[in-house]
């Protein structure tokens, strides 16, 4: 059975917003599909967060619209019950899926009708490209799938509604990767150019399919958060979309920075916490562990920190690159970064106080505290 678009009565040009409205073509649209939509400032599960019955897409699901993303980037979560596989879906652009729970199987087609066809599981990380048909399948029989969906449909909404799944056949043909396969393993990448790579060289993996993103140990050290952590660059063929995952050591916690919107933030493994303010307002925390979701809104300052006995990881999923913000340029960091010895005391309070009460101690360095210049080993 082949998914269709939306009718005029649930059509978001039909009721299109002013420019002064704070409401957005991508909020009507959401709104007329009937499911549930999550608000706030973070989900703190996404293995239990409630969903409702979409009949476009015949399963359960829900939006998940976290202060931060409205305009820019939309992330939903489908479940696939036990055994079945869902109808196919033909998206008009990129969408970047992560396994949140399960295993199962991804079948992809252009127009050519040659079928693709790879499996993932619990953590894997995988991009549908735009113009193609694409079907998901549980491959368990016993519990159902949930996945996190992650696209730019708000902004292409704004533009043209065909940017929505429609009922018509691809156009475009299956892209190829490295040896002719879309879907083969990734590849590391040198870029030396760009203002987000001032100054250095950046490593990223060129890739459609991440196998287990709890498991990946292809890292660099990440120098400028501090905390001794290191992280992945990963760029999709084909697609603006990209994501990085940063992995730092137990009972640390990084340096505050703050950056542009969209950007969703899901935990693969660890246990903490991270800081929301904006610059002068109140701080709200933020607690983490396996599956939750939260977003850091426009230029606000987050900070992250490991109250775990293990390695933490977090996957930041970008927004298209017009919405990086400066924060990620080497020579804007003095006044998008705050170093260890400029935060709120109540930064270190807090942290030595969280871990107090899970009977552990800081490995923080005393003198982070004291040295702005503090070289972390990075072994």
């Amino acid at each position: 059975m082949q998914s269709t678009a939306p009718d005029a009565a649930s059509s978001p040009r039909s009721q299109t917003p002013s420019y002064w409205s704070d409401v957005y073509v991508h909020d009507l649209w959401m709104q007329a599909q009937g499911i549930p939509i999550h608000r706030g400032y973070y989900i703190e599960d996404l293995r239990t967060v409630e969903l409702g019955w979409w009949e476009a897409r015949q399963c359960q699901a829900a939006f998940i619209q976290l202060h931060g993303q409205q305009g820019v980037s939309e992330a939903r979560v489908t479940q696939i019950p036990p055994g079945e596989t869902l109808p196919p879906v033909h998206l008009g652009i990129d969408e970047v899926v992560y396994v949140v729970e399960g295993r199962g199987l991804t079948a992809i087609w252009g127009a050519d009708g040659e079928r693709k066809t790879f499996e993932w599981q619990k953590h894997s990380l995988f991009m549908l490209p735009h113009d193609c048909h694409h079907q998901l399948s549980n491959m368990q029989g016993d519990r159902p799938v949930r996945l996190l969906h992650y696209n730019y449909l708000p902004l292409a909404l704004s533009v043209q509604e065909p940017a929505l799944f429609v009922e018509r056949p691809p156009e475009r043909l299956l892209p190829r990767g490295e040896g002719g396969e879309f879907y083969s393993a990734a590849k590391v990448v040198q870029e030396t150019g760009g203002r987000r790579t001032i100054g250095r060289t950046l490593n990223f993996w060129y890739g459609n399919f991440f196998p287990d993103m709890r498991a990946w140990d292809k890292l660099d050290p990440l120098k400028t958060r501090g905390a001794g952590g290191h992280s992945v660059q990963i760029q999709f063929p084909g697609s603006q979309m990209s994501c990085h995952m940063s992995v730092f050591p137990a009972r640390t916690y990084k340096k505050a920075h703050r950056h542009g919107p969209g950007r969703v933030i899901v935990i693969p493994a660890g246990e903490g916490y991270s800081v929301l303010w904006q610059e002068g307002q109140e701080k709200i925390v933020v607690p983490w562990h396996e599956a939750s979701m939260f977003v850091p809104p426009e230029k606000w300052f987050h900070q992250h920190f490991n109250v775990g006995s293990t390695p933490a990881r977090y996957l930041a999923l970008h927004p298209l690159k017009q919405f990086a913000g400066y924060a990620e340029k080497i020579e804007d960091q003095a006044r998008d970064q705050i170093e260890y010895v400029d935060e709120d005391p109540f930064i270190r309070q807090k942290f030595e106080g969280e871990l107090a009460r899970r009977g552990l101690a800081s490995a923080m360095p005393n003198e982070v505290y004291v040295d702005r210049n503090y070289q972390w080993s990075y072994r």
